[in-house]
């Protein structure tokens, strides 16, 4: 069988990889238009009902205002006590003028009727009549006798005209306010009603053109109120061949229902003010027939993508395959002989670097044992309080005791040392392997857990024990049969006699050099005890410390550096913090004065090293020491510690930088001015003053104020300027002298800086 190249498989594979995501894309952008579509028209469906419930509640609510004004007043107090006789001819006017001052605009009423049961009489627009023999007597009796004191309800528009007027009415149904009379008492005997044709208010619907869409409003009993078509007002939305009527139970809502066997989406809102129910049916075709063209369009836009995605995996697959092939070319593997083999190119550049892996593996092994070597030097050095306070803890850490520092809460040091060879089977050639063997029994002893790494300093092997315990007590009890069982276990595998000094236990990883001298000083007491001891620093020099100041030697060496550097700032912040812990400790006036001593000491040593005569910093024939020791207070010590030894030091050191600078950058600005018309670089001049290529950067910069690039090429442009003005070599003659890869790159670096291109600047300037 044929086996393809990687080429051929990952043009492939990028085609098949672009058209799955392009394919998503197209679905759920389809889908997801789709689905906004309908959400959109839903939700202003919903704010069109919402509205239309707002404009329909004005209209009833003003209706209720100007019935209730109505009501209140004298005249129909008065006419309803009044049987309205032939007599009554005034008090039936002003009744007359109140009740059409009722039927404005505004308010959509056409009618007014006022029913008085109890005297038996009606009144309405086309005039006055007796209750009991108008035709919808029974009819408005039942209304009478309702329970509910005010209601809207839809009535039948025939009740409210004359037999002789009947087609004078414009709308099939009414929408009445109906209240009852007297208000003020338990048995009313009369009603008023204000009727507005339903068609009035079919206004308010603003119904979508489309046909797809109808809004319409229902009672509280699913009868249809308002609706586009004014045949079906009155009967209920079920006989529409709506199934929907046992979801509109909510104060609002949408959902899905079939009508005349179509699927339609329904949107409702019921108005909190009278409980009917305004809805907005769309047919989810017409919905459906935008999503069809955004389909369209979308797999338009697909087929553009998928063609474009299948030309990009092509080109890239061919870009990616680059290196491969370049590979395979400089390891001197042809196509035809990995066919030939059955093998595919990674098989066959595999084969060619397992060797690179191996060797990664003997290197690793030799790292981690030059780790191994680090970190017992670090250890050691630590001990032996050589390294910084602030470095201590993130160096431990960093070589794997994080654990360890993170559980203890207490800590102490052991020394071990052989208490002699003399009678036994070594001789003094064997201490150094002695001493091997007793750190290897140590390390086997206690776990790894419960301390650090076992060094050897001096003929004594020492460690750091911690533990979680939080009493010293705890720790001290637990850590004197360690020792002696190590010592028992030594004397037995090794036939020798050691002794071990234990330092008094500790918190912080910043007393270990101190602790470190502690189990020394404790194993000095052999000189007393006798061999063979295990000796606990606690019951030495009253169970203290042994040092109560440690002399600051990384701030001593921070110092000096900063002197070097003549950084003055940094200098002078670090002599105050290097006499802070000096001055802090609780010694005698005579013992301070060793610390300082001591400072002012190496400080004449950096002087006397780096070619600084005593008679540059300081004028005069007396003793810096005998001035220093004559001082009194902590403040007159630090200033004149600064301005007699430090300051006239970094002045010295900062002038020598000065000369320096100037004289390296004069070696430079002659290398370019001799040189620029050759491919110089940082590099080379750092090659050839022997100096590291960023320290000559920085020293350029400080004296110039520019950088070596920007002035090399600002000289080949003076350089340039000049061949252009006095000599007519050709303008890709002088790009070539000055090592531009081609004279577009000049001409355009030209124009960049001048504003004119090289030759119109040489015009210029002959014709001047």
């Amino acid at each position: 069988m044929r086996s393809f190249s990687f080429l051929t498989k990952m043009t492939i594979f990028g085609i098949l990889l672009s058209t799955l995501p392009v394919l998503f894309i197209g679905i759920f952008s389809y889908v997801t238009s789709s689905s906004e579509i309908q959400k959109d028209v839903n939700k202003g469906k919903y704010q069109l009902l919402v509205q239309i419930n707002a404009n329909v509640d004005q209209i009833l609510t003003t209706v209720n205002h100007t019935l209730n004004q109505v009501i209140n007043s004298n005249v129909l107090k008065q006419t309803m006590s009044s049987p309205l006789n032939v007599s009554d001819f005034s008090l039936y006017g002003n009744l007359r003028d109140e009740l059409l001052h009722m039927q404005s605009f505004d308010t959509k009423l056409e009618d007014v009727v006022l029913i008085n049961n109890r005297h038996n009489w009606m009144i309405k627009n086309s005039g006055l009549y007796r209750f009991d023999q108008y035709p919808y007597h029974d009819q408005l009796n039942g209304l009478l006798e309702s329970k509910e004191e005010t209601s809207w309800a839809m009535n039948p528009s025939a009740w409210f005209y004359s037999e002789e007027s009947t087609g004078n009415a414009r709308c099939e149904y009414n929408i009445s306010l109906i209240k009852k009379l007297p208000v003020t008492e338990r048995n009313p005997y009369g009603l008023i009603m204000a009727n507005i044709p339903t068609c009035s208010l079919q206004a308010l619907l603003q119904q979508d053109a489309r046909k797809s869409d109808t809004t319409l409003v229902l009672d509280d009993k699913y009868r249809i109120l308002l609706h586009p078509d004014p045949s079906v007002i009155g009967k209920k939305v079920s006989e529409l061949g709506f199934d929907g009527e046992l979801r509109l139970n909510e104060s609002s809502g949408q959902f899905r229902s079939l009508l005349h066997n179509q699927e339609y989406s329904v949107t409702y809102y019921k108005s909190p003010t009278n409980g009917w129910i305004y809805m907005s049916i769309t047919s989810i075709a017409s919905l459906t027939k935008e999503s069809k063209k955004i389909g369209i369009y979308t797999l338009a836009v697909c087929l553009f993508m998928l063609l474009v995605t299948m030309l990009l995996a092509w080109l890239g697959s061919r870009r990616m395959y680059s290196p491969i092939q370049m590979l395979l070319k400089q390891m001197n593997v042809g196509t035809p002989e990995i066919r030939q083999t059955r093998k595919n190119e990674f098989q066959a550049i595999g084969e060619q670097i397992q060797q690179l892996f191996q060797s990664k593996s003997r290197l690793e092994s030799e790292l981690q044992q030059h780790l191994k070597q680090v970190r017992t030097l670090f250890l050691a050095k630590a001990l032996q309080g050589q390294v910084k306070n602030n470095d201590l803890t993130e160096q431990l850490e960093r070589f794997g005791y994080i654990e360890q520092l993170g559980a203890w809460d207490v800590m102490a040091v052991i020394t071990v040392q052989i208490d002699s060879l003399e009678g036994t089977r070594y001789g003094k050639p064997d201490t150094e392997l002695l001493l091997f063997a007793i750190h290897n029994m140590l390390e086997e002893l206690i776990p790894a857990a419960n301390r650090l790494g076992a060094v050897t300093i001096d003929h004594t092997v020492v460690t750091l024990i911690g533990s979680a315990s939080s009493k010293d007590s705890d720790f001290k009890t637990a850590l004197f049969p360690l020792t002696e069982q190590l010592q028992q276990q030594i004397q037995s595998l090794l036939e020798l006699t050691i002794s071990i000094g234990i330092s008094l236990p500790f918190d912080s990883v910043s007393q270990i050099p101190l602790a470190y001298q502690e189990g020394l000083e404790a194993l000095k007491h052999r000189l007393k005890l006798g061999e063979g001891i295990v000796m606990q620093y606690e019951n030495v020099n009253q169970g203290k410390h042994y040092f109560n100041i440690r002399y600051p030697n990384h701030l001593e060496n921070d110092l000096i550096d900063a002197i070097k550097l003549a950084d003055k700032e940094k200098a002078k912040e670090l002599l105050h913090c290097f006499l802070v812990p000096v001055f802090s400790a609780e010694m005698s006036p005579q013992e301070y004065q060793l610390p300082l001593v001591r400072l002012l000491n190496s400080l004449l040593v950096v002087q006397q090293e780096s070619g600084i005569s005593l008679n540059q910093i300081r004028q005069g024939k007396g003793s810096l020491f005998e001035e220093l020791l004559k001082l009194n207070t902590v403040k007159e010590i630090e200033d004149w510690l600064w301005s007699r030894v430090v300051c006239p030091m970094i002045q010295i050191f900062m002038d020598r930088q000065d000369a320096q600078y100037h004289n390296i950058s004069e070696k430079i600005i002659d290398l370019i001015h001799n040189h620029y018309d050759t491919d110089l670089s940082l590099e080379d001049c750092a090659a050839k003053l022997n100096y590291n290529a960023n320290y000559l950067s920085s020293v350029f910069r400080k004296e110039t104020n520019t950088s070596f690039s920007e002035y090399l090429a600002a000289y080949r442009f003076s350089m340039a300027k000049k061949w252009l003005r006095e000599t007519d070599t050709p303008v890709k003659d002088i790009a070539s002298r000055l090592c531009y890869n081609n004279p577009q790159n000049f001409i355009r670096s030209f124009r960049k800086l001048e504003g004119i291109t090289p030759g119109q600047y040489r015009e210029k300037h002959v014709a001047t």
